[in-house]
């Protein structure tokens, strides 16, 4: 018995050490990945030597358990809490774990009649429905508030206590009394984060039942390519043949190759060749914009409409400029007509002053 006790005790110094060492290292790491699995090794042989033991038994009370042997109601705790970060297999696997490992914890300490009076309400509820449960209410705001604000404060109160019961570890060591209550500070601090972590993992757990499935790897999954199905069947092609990644002869002797094969069996090149040709040109203009673009500039544009004839350049009557011909004062006919055109206009306008012509409008 005794030494199966000092085997526990070392399963468990070792693992509490390699969970502290995880803070201080990158958690996408591998030697991260190698710490935890460790880790969880030490505690599940932890976990299997105890109940090989009967370290601890349901016709016990929490006054039966020795205050050396407290520390260890948290194995389970730990194993909830450590195997979440794993990443190698699915992750709907390592929350049920996850769950499962929080639940035995959560049954041990309710056997021993440690929860308190709001942690035993909490248990009950997750036992009503472990996949809606939830620590804050969902329809009332002001609820989720305080509930949030009420459990910070208990989790710094608990990490308070636990640090001060923790500032004198040789005391611990010749008053049982202070080992008892640093304990059941270490357990209430584990349960509050425990019912914490049961509340993300059914969150994450609905997330993950909407998600669609993952197709199976395997030969199924190559199907869905449309070379790998064409190689398949021998056919499919645009035009009905085999897909084949050589290149066609007839673009070969477009881009001046004279036809054969275009590399040796080496590797080597025989001929010049390119990779570009009409039907990549198409393919990349099939992504151009739906409009047209214009072909040439606005001075492009009104030089070649100047060359069509479509714009008149200069004077005349065709340009329409409304410039007034100059009258030669040498030529008499011509201002002797300008003059009476003058004295007609001025007696039109004062036979018919302006205004008068309005008739409709009069008042």
């Amino acid at each position: 018995m005794e030494g199966n006790q000092t085997n526990i005790r070392t399963l468990f110094s070792t693992a509490k050490n390699l969970r502290a060492k995880l803070d201080s290292l990158e958690s996408t790491s591998a030697v991260y990945q190698e710490n935890l699995q460790r880790a969880l090794q030490s505690l599940e042989r932890c976990r299997q030597a105890s109940e090989h033991v009967s370290l601890f038994s349901p016709n016990e009370t929490q006054d039966d358990v020795a205050s050396g042997d407290l520390e260890y109601l948290i194995i389970d705790y730990y194993i909830g809490e450590l195997i979440p970060k794993q990443t190698a297999p699915p992750r709907k696997a390592l929350l049920q774990q996850a769950q499962e490992a929080y639940e035995r914890y959560l049954k041990r300490l309710d056997s021993y009649d440690i929860l308190s009076k709001s942690d035993q309400k909490l248990y009950e509820k997750y036992l009503n429905d472990p996949a809606a449960f939830a620590l804050l209410p969902t329809a009332d705001i002001s609820a989720r508030r305080n509930t949030k604000i009420s459990r910070f404060k208990q989790e710094t109160s608990l990490k308070q206590k636990l640090e001060y019961l923790s500032q004198t570890p040789s005391a611990l060591q010749n008053d049982d009394a202070t080992l008892r209550e640093l304990r059941f500070a270490e357990i209430q601090l584990s349960t509050h984060l425990a019912f914490h972590a049961l509340d993300q993992i059914a969150q994450e757990l609905k997330l993950l039942a909407l998600a669609p499935p993952t197709p199976p790897p395997g030969p199924e999954a190559l199907e869905n390519d449309y070379r790998e199905r064409v190689r398949s069947n021998g056919s499919g092609g645009r035009n009905g043949a085999a897909y084949s990644e050589r290149l066609d002869p007839s673009y070969l002797t477009q881009s001046g190759g004279k036809g054969g094969p275009i590399l040796t069996k080496e590797g080597k090149p025989l001929q010049p060749f390119t990779l570009l040709d009409s039907r990549q040109r198409l393919r990349d203009g099939v992504f151009g914009p739906d409009h047209s673009l214009p072909t040439m500039t606005i001075d492009e544009y009104l030089a070649e409409e100047k060359r069509r004839g479509g714009i008149i350049d200069g004077g005349g009557d065709q340009s329409g400029g409304g410039q007034q011909a100059v009258v030669d004062e040498d030529d008499l006919a011509k201002a002797d007509e300008e003059t009476m055109k003058a004295r007609a206009w001025d007696d039109f306008t004062e036979s018919n002053p302006k205004g008068s012509g309005n008739t409709l409008n009069r008042g």
